[in-house]
């Protein structure tokens, strides 16, 4: 009502609506259920027929289905369906009736002369200078072998301070076994991958006392089945540790520079080919020095990045000293004047 007693219009049609809104029967209830109206006369009308209302099916959702390989696991069926590389077949692609490289003697003679000094930091903390000597023979074989595969994607000085660590703590197999794998990774830190090759370290360790009486393999094929080896390991391992040549340690030093100096038929894309491709031309009396020695010419003069080839007496000979341009100077940037010193005011 309003304030003189009058009713509004707007709450008498809101009550008319009222009036004809009739209660919706439940969607779940029944015919019988529903209370049907009734005539005048007494008659009950039969209620009309619902229209069919569509409802939209939901679509059930699609099963997760289990990937049949996971993650890091790869099936046995699929290594075995891959193409196998084999050096037979690697020497005959690249080489063909007993290629070898122009000039390669003056090349090598020149690195020689170049690493006489032995200055490089391989010369002094490589991988077969870190064992100790006052140990029984089978002790410093292993010690070889845990420097190896400390020394991937590791620099020397790095490699050969993690070695003296593992030394002070006891580098026996025994002493590793019973060392946790959080200690050796705190011990071999900062080499590259730690964690990774601390975990190898500790499965090496425990195969090495099974099957090999805490030695190593006397072989590349068994030395490659361990966690962590490769091919590069494994050959230099055979020469340094058990002093039997069985082929040519390529890493990316041994790798680039032979590429770099054309030593190889064809572009080489790993160092497992370059490290065939070697040995179809390189006599055998020298598989055991071009390591180090291409290794100590990498790390000093034929560098991955900025390469002293000015100073490289295979210059002139060598394809890419020939197109080497000295990289322009830097203008040292101008000496800022010092500004004048403020009064300070008494």
């Amino acid at each position: 009502k309003t304030m003189n007693g009058t009713k509004s219009p707007y709450f008498a049609a809101a009550a008319t609506r009222m009036q004809k809104t009739v209660a919706k029967p439940k969607r779940n209830a029944t015919r019988a259920q529903i209370e049907l109206p009734v005539a005048g006369n007494g008659v009950k009308l039969e209620p009309k027929e619902e229209e069919s209302v569509t409802v939209p099916v939901k679509k059930p959702r699609r099963q997760k289905i289990k990937p049949e390989i996971e993650v890091g696991e790869i099936k046995t069926e699929m290594v075995n369906a891959l193409p196998l590389i084999k050096s037979e077949d690697v020497k005959q692609e690249i080489s063909d009736g007993g290629w070898s490289p122009p000039n390669w003697e003056a090349l090598y003679a020149n690195i020689q002369k170049m690493r006489e000094n032995r200055t490089a930091p391989v010369d002094s903390m490589g991988c077969d200078k870190v064992n100790d000597q006052d140990v029984p023979p089978a002790v410093q074989r292993f010690q070889c072998l845990i420097s190896l595969m400390l020394s991937s994607q590791t620099k020397d000085e790095i490699n050969f301070a993690a070695m003296t660590r593992l030394r002070e703590h006891g580098l026996t197999v025994q002493s590793l076994i019973d060392t946790s794998e959080e200690k050796i990774g705190q011990l071999i830190y900062p080499v590259g991958f730690w964690k990774t090759k601390a975990k190898y370290i500790k499965e090496v360790c425990q195969v090495l006392k099974d099957k090999y009486d805490c030695d190593i393999p006397r072989t590349v094929a068994e030395l490659c089945k361990l966690k962590g080896v490769g091919p590069k390991m494994a050959h230099i391992c055979m020469s340094s540790a058990w002093n039997e040549p069985s082929g040519i340690g390529v890493d990316t030093h041994v790798h680039r520079i032979s590429g770099r100096l054309g030593w190889t038929q064809k572009e080489c894309k790993t160092p497992e080919h370059t490290r065939v491709a070697l040995e179809s031309w390189l006599p055998r009396d020298l598989w055991v020095e071009v390591n180090w020695m291409l290794v100590g010419f990498g790390q000093e003069i034929c560098r991955p990045v900025g390469p002293k080839c000015n100073e490289c007496l295979n210059r002139f000979m060598c394809p890419t000293g020939q197109n080497w341009t000295p990289s322009p100077k830097k203008n040292p940037s101008p000496k800022k004047k010092p500004s004048p010193k403020k009064k300070v005011k008494e």
